[in-house]
Parts: C-alpha cells; structure tokens; sequence
C-alpha cells in the first residue's frame, strides 16, 4: 500500500466535486445514515454540511490522497468530544473504488497513530446500527462496543466504540 497525504479540505468547487463523487461511490452508506439521496447528491448540500463540520471546534475536516493525488478518503476528526472528552472520528469514508484494498484500515490506524503521539490513551467513534458492515471493519480493528444511543445531530440509534491507544 503506498503511501497516503492529508490535506485540509479547503472548499473549492474541484474539491467538493472530488467529494460528491465520493459519496456517490458509498450508495450504501448514504442509504443506512439517511442524509442523502445515493441518486442525488447535491455538492451545495455537502459543502453547507462539511463547512458546519469544519466550523465546530475541534474539528478537522481531512481529505486522503493516494501517490496519484486520487482522492481515496475523508476523514472527519474531533479533539475533544464535548461529553466525554476525547478524540473521535466522527467520519471515515473510503472511495468505493477502494473498498477491500486496506485503505481504511491505513486511515484508521494513521488516526489512532496520530492521537497515539499527542498522548491521548484513547478515542472513540459511533457506528450507525443499520449498517453492520462498518460494525464489523472496526471490530476487525480492535474497536469494542461500550455504549449505545441516539447521535447527537440526527437522533439515529448508534454504537459507540472505543479503542484503547496505550
């Protein structure tokens, strides 16, 4: 697997273009977190949803390039959960192109290396309930089960997961 780059998502009309097109490639997830219409994606819409991400405090909004500059992921990340105080993921999607090749396995373990060296022990992220497959990624990757509830945003029933990063 060669190497990925992050960047900021900076908002330019090629950017959110690479990102719709990145959705779009995820019809089933779009499906299991009902945001989205998998045969409509507006790139107003995700850009108005990625700015309000990016705006809250803490949050990083992050694009995964491969060797080709091909867009291959998105991540978003918070510092500090405003509940419980630590680091989530609060979105790691891959290019369905990409499914099955490791790339989010990459993304995941490049995040958890990331906290991992500013000293965090922890971090935490929530799995849709209707969407067993992404269950069974993070599960694969050493994530368990410690709560569940409604998300914050859109009242969706979730799991939370934590892994412990000492």
């Amino acid at each position: 697997m060669a190497a990925l780059s992050f960047s900021p998502l900076r908002f330019s009309p090629q950017e959110i273009a690479e990102v719709v097109d990145l959705y779009t490639s995820n019809p089933e997830y779009c499906r299991a977190a009902g945001e989205y219409d998998p045969e409509n994606i507006r790139a107003d819409r995700v850009e108005a949803d990625l700015r309000e991400e990016s705006g809250t405090e803490g949050c990083e909004v992050l694009l995964a390039r491969d060797a080709r500059r091909q867009l291959v992921g998105l991540l978003c990340l918070l510092d500090r959960h405003p509940t419980d105080g630590q680091p989530w993921i609060g979105l790691l999607m891959v290019h369905g192109n990409s499914h099955r090749k490791g790339i989010g396995r990459l993304l995941a373990n490049l995040v958890e290396e990331r906290f991992r060296s500013e000293g965090r022990d922890g971090i935490r992220l929530a799995v849709l309930e209707n969407n067993p497959a992404a269950l069974a990624f993070w599960s694969s990757l050493g994530w368990q089960e410690i709560d569940r509830r409604a998300d914050r945003q859109h009242g969706r029933p979730c799991i939370v997961m934590h892994k412990q990063l000492t």
